[in-house]
């Protein structure tokens, strides 16, 4: 995907990302709202994308956890 072709460490960064948001969620009470445009797919899908409270996204997007085969 998109992060394995930036680099080792921007794959990592994911992971942190969606661990903040966790315990931003959870210590703040506030609201995640996720906005997927076309196309969302791999580790977005699998972790950031979607956590929100609230999910939006385009209409027709593409949005898939693995792309086309």
């Amino acid at each position: 995907g998109a992060r394995m072709q930036e680099g080792s460490l921007s794959l990592m960064q994911m992971a942190k990302i969606s661990s903040v948001l966790c315990d931003y969620q959870s210590s703040k009470k506030l609201l995640y709202i996720s906005i997927l445009t076309c196309p969302t797919t791999g580790g977005v899908t699998a972790s950031f994308g979607m956590l929100g409270d609230i999910i939006i996204a385009e209409p027709y997007a593409y949005i898939a956890f693995a792309g086309k085969r």
